[in-house]
C-alpha cells in the first residue's frame, strides 16, 4: 500500500488564506458552493460580500453544471482583509463551449437564461476566464473578485 501524496495548493497571490472544493457535477452543486462561500466569507469577516458572493459562484457553477459534461467542479477562493477571489473550474473544453457566447450583452429582454455573466461583471470589481494551461488542458477556469475598489489618490 502506498501513501497519499499531498497536491501542493498554489500560493495566494493576494496573500491571506486560499481554500478549495470539489464538487460532483450534480443539480446540488450550486447550493453547496454558496453554504461553502457564504461560511468561508463570514469566518473571514467579509459577511459585507455575503449576497453579491452567492450570486457569483452560483452563476458560475450553475454553468459549469448546465453546459458541460465535467465529472467535476472545482471552486477555489482565496481571500485576504480587503477581497475575496473566487474560482470556478471545469473540463468541459473552451470558454466558449462551456458558457456559450460569453458575451454580457446577448440576453434579450424575454430571455430567461443569458444574463448570469453580466450579473457577474456587473456586481464584481474584475472577472475574467482562463484555461488549465499545458498541466490540464481543456480545463476552464472563470473567475471574480469582490472586495473594497483600491482608493488611488
Amino acid at each position: 500500500m502506498s501513501a497519499a501524496t499531498p497536491t501542493p495548493v498554489q500560493p495566494n497571490p493576494l496573500g491571506g488564506e486560499s481554500y478549495r472544493l470539489t464538487l460532483p457535477n450534480t443539480a446540488a452543486a450550486p447550493r453547496i458552493a454558496r453554504d461553502f462561500l457564504t461560511s468561508l466569507l463570514h469566518l473571514s469577516r467579509h459577511p459585507g460580500l455575503v449576497d453579491d458572493a452567492r450570486l457569483c459562484v452560483t452563476e458560475l457553477v450553475t454553468n459549469a453544471h448546465c453546459h458541460t459534461r465535467t465529472p467535476r467542479i472545482g471552486v477555489h477562493v482565496a481571500v485576504n482583509r480587503k477581497r475575496v477571489t473566487v474560482a470556478v473550474s471545469d473540463d468541459g473544453g473552451p470558454v466558449r463551449e462551456a458558457f456559450g457566447m460569453l458575451g454580457t450583452a446577448t440576453a434579450g429582454p424575454e430571455q430567461e437564461h443569458g444574463r448570469g455573466l453580466a450579473l457577474v461583471e456587473s456586481l464584481a470589481l474584475a472577472w475574467g476566464t482562463g484555461s488549465g494551461g499545458e498541466r490540464h488542458p481543456g480545463r476552464t477556469v472563470v473567475w471574480f473578485t469582490l472586495g473594497r475598489p483600491e482608493v488611488t489618490a
